[in-house]
């Protein structure tokens, strides 16, 4: 996840006096305001729980009242805070840590505790509607929706939930995750339209995992329904045989062979985002970038306006960040940037092995450019689990039965996999093989349309040096 503090308001206090607010993103959305005493304070809980040798630098108090450069330089200071804290691997995933960020998110939005009914989404366009908290977090939510669903225990971490937004076409874009240390109706809710849905859909990549899943009834139907949704979208290509074929088992009702039969077609379980611009082969290329089988692959756009495709292994990937930078919306003037007058401008870039002994940064400008790193992010966690000889399944199952319910307690909770924080065991995998060849580009025949989209540095999820492809 990336944190930032673009921007801070002065704001009226009770008494009438007035303060400075800090406005917390948390992947380029405004989560909460919090003032200097609220982030002090929650640095004085770490330092009691961890000790001052595990907490990172705090901005320190100052006497009179701040400049507009001492504000400035103490966002930066505050800022750079918050990220520490989220990376770090133990602070990061505290309850301590998320309980607060859940808490100041319901403050900020002024939303009261009370019983709600929300939708969630299935792939098949039903919606399910639980009855839930204003105040429960993302794994309440969760548990109520595999309740509804008479979804198993064992099988919940299979499964997240996903902010998305559905255009007017029909389109559905993934926004990002939801995570540990938000409030889903509270997320929603706030964002105020209509086009915004939480969706339910599997939260793991590699389809060998299917076989879970699809040895329950509730399970096999969660995924035939994703399945059939991706192929109906456009996101897994299929030919007129198999097209053919894919109708007559939905007509027999034959579902996990139409499940089988779908893992063999070309992009199978991938995420596909909206077009945006890359830098490779050449700058300011129009792509459409889709996230599967530990790739990210480019339908690339050529100035001549040729049309290529490539594809680029995470297991060929250094490292990478996420970039953001807020930009004037195009109004004719040259005001500086204001919360109402400015766009985020957001860039995924990785660095890849091209070949042997050569490295290359390839950048992605998009407004989905923090779930392509989410993307990255649970990829690379799958694969420690596999290159560790793990169980993913056992994981799961162990996560799901050592949480604790908000009626229990406020501990840690469970969380579901693979698109979360690195795993543990990362720094025991081998620096990254040099037998991989080069990407390549090879020409298709089929024309993708793609529109042009038009700072500050999140440290973003950092790949491991990783292992290589004679590795899996």
């Amino acid at each position: 996840m990336h944190f930032s503090i673009p921007e801070t308001e002065v704001r009226s206090g009770e008494n009438g006096s007035t303060y400075v607010a800090y406005n917390i993103h948390v992947n380029g959305v405004l989560h909460c305001r919090l003032r200097y005493s609220q982030l002090l304070g929650l640095h004085e809980q770490i330092k009691k729980e961890y000790g001052s040798n595990v907490v990172p630098a705090f901005p320190p108090k100052k006497i009179f009242t701040l400049t507009p450069a001492e504000v400035e330089q103490r966002r930066e200071q505050l800022e750079k805070y918050m990220q520490a804290v989220r990376q770090d691997p133990l602070l990061g995933a505290s309850e301590m840590f998320n309980s607060f960020l859940r808490k100041a998110q319901q403050e900020t939005q002024q939303i009261p505790t009370e019983e709600v009914s929300l939708d969630i989404c299935l792939s098949n366009g039903q919606k399910v509607t639980v009855n839930i908290l204003t105040s429960d977090q993302t794994e309440d939510v969760l548990d109520a929706v595999a309740t509804k669903l008479d979804l198993p225990d064992d099988l919940v971490g299979y499964f997240s939930l996903f902010l998305v937004r559905e255009g007017v076409d029909g389109g559905l874009t993934f926004v990002r995750k939801l995570q540990e240390f938000e409030l889903p109706y509270v997320s929603i809710t706030s964002l105020r339209s209509s086009e915004f849905h939480i969706l339910l859909r599997k939260s793991y990549w590699d389809m060998a995992y299917d076989g879970d899943v699809m040895d329950n009834r509730v399970g096999l139907n969660l995924l035939y329904a994703q399945t059939v949704s991706d192929i109906e979208r456009g996101w897994i290509l299929v030919n007129k045989d198999q097209h053919r074929q894919l109708k007559s088992l939905q007509e027999k009702g034959s579902k996990k062979e139409f499940i089988h039969l779908g893992q063999t077609l070309k992009y199978y379980g991938y995420i596909k985002f909206d077009p945006c611009v890359t830098d490779f082969p050449e700058k300011g290329c129009q792509v459409i970038v889709s996230a599967g089988n530990n790739e990210l692959n480019f339908h690339v756009k050529l100035p001549n306006e040729q049309i290529k495709e490539g594809s680029f292994k995470v297991t060929r990937m250094r490292c990478w960040r996420v970039t953001s930078s807020q930009v004037p919306i195009a109004n004719g003037t040259t005001n500086p940037c204001s919360a109402s007058k400015c766009d985020v401008k957001l860039e995924l870039a990785f660095e890849y092995l091209m070949s042997k002994d050569r490295l290359q940064w390839v950048t992605i400008t998009s407004q989905q450019a923090i779930m392509m790193s989410i993307c990255l992010q649970s990829m690379v966690d799958e694969l420690m689990v596999k290159k560790s000889g793990g169980s993913i399944k056992k994981m799961l199952r162990k996560r799901h039965n050592g949480s604790i319910h908000r009626s229990d307690s406020q501990q840690a909770v469970k969380s579901p996999p693979l698109l979360d924080s690195p795993d543990p065991n990362r720094e025991q995998i081998v620096k990254l093989s040099t037998k991989l060849s080069s990407v390549s580009l090879r020409g298709i025949s089929a024309s993708n349309s793609a529109n042009d989209i038009s700072g500050n540095d999140f440290h973003g999820n950092y790949a491991f040096e990783g292992i290589g492809d004679d590795d899996l």
